[in-house]
This record gives C-alpha cells, structure tokens and sequence, in this order.
C-alpha cells in the first residue's frame, strides 16, 4: 500500500518568487533546513528534468544526512516534480496557481509512502520546512 501527502499553502506574493523560492538552491537553503538543529541543508539542486541533485546535512545516528533526488517535470511557473529518497523513495510534486489578487496557492503531493509512521514525518517535514518558506519569499 502506497500512501500520499496532500498539502495546500496560501502566500501573499507573486507565482514568479513563489517558483524561484523552489528552485533557486540559495532560496531552498533558507527554508530547507536539518529539523533536529535548524542549519540549512546544503544542496546543488537545478529545476532541469533529469538533473541529479542532493540535500546534505550533519548525520545522526539514525540519518546519513543526505537525501538524492532527480528532476522528472519542469513547467514554469506551475509544476515541479521530483524524487526524494532518503531511505524511502518518493516523488514530490508541486503545483502553483496564481488565486489572482496577489495571492498564489502552493500545492505538494507526496507519492509512494509506505506506512503511516513515514506520512507522519514527511507531514512533519514539511510544515516544519515552510515555517521558513515566507523568508526565502521575502528575500
């Protein structure tokens, strides 16, 4: 059984810096951040289909501290997709609507969880990751 990851988020801000903040690797480095310590995970990330791409931070004792992914849909400014794998894989995309208004709504579909424990983190993860999100905006 497969589960998936659905969530919505609403920022004041235009599609264009909404995008860059998902694809600019200096602006996910603002936002994508080690949950246990707070310091930005270092990544060469490139919104190329079929570029390589990794997110590195300090192991643990339970984590290596990388997660690989590869690039599969670019269609700027509306959807991004990629896999993440960090011990399980799974493909996330990202869709962007302009609501209008100076208003954009960020979607992310998480695909190919395995069990409820690892939708619980990944759910985590994420919100956790987009209380910096609005930074990366800002900048």
């Amino acid at each position: 059984m497969s589960l998936t990851l659905s969530l919505d988020f609403q920022y004041t801000s235009s599609i264009e810096k909404v995008w860059a903040a998902l694809t600019d690797s200096n602006k996910l480095a603002k936002w994508v951040v080690n949950n246990q310590t707070g310091q930005p995970m270092e990544n060469d990330f490139k919104p190329v289909v079929g570029y390589r791409f990794q997110f590195r931070t300090q192991p643990s004792e339970w984590w290596n501290g990388i997660i690989e992914g590869e690039v599969l849909t670019v269609e700027e400014p509306h959807q991004l997709s990629y896999t993440w794998e960090s011990g399980e894989k799974h493909t996330v995309t990202w869709t962007l609507q302009d609501l209008g208004d100076g208003k954009v709504n960020l979607h992310l579909e998480q695909t190919g969880i395995s069990n409820e424990q690892a939708l619980g983190g990944a759910k985590y993860g994420w919100s956790n990751w987009f209380k910096g999100f609005e930074q990366a905006l800002e900048d």
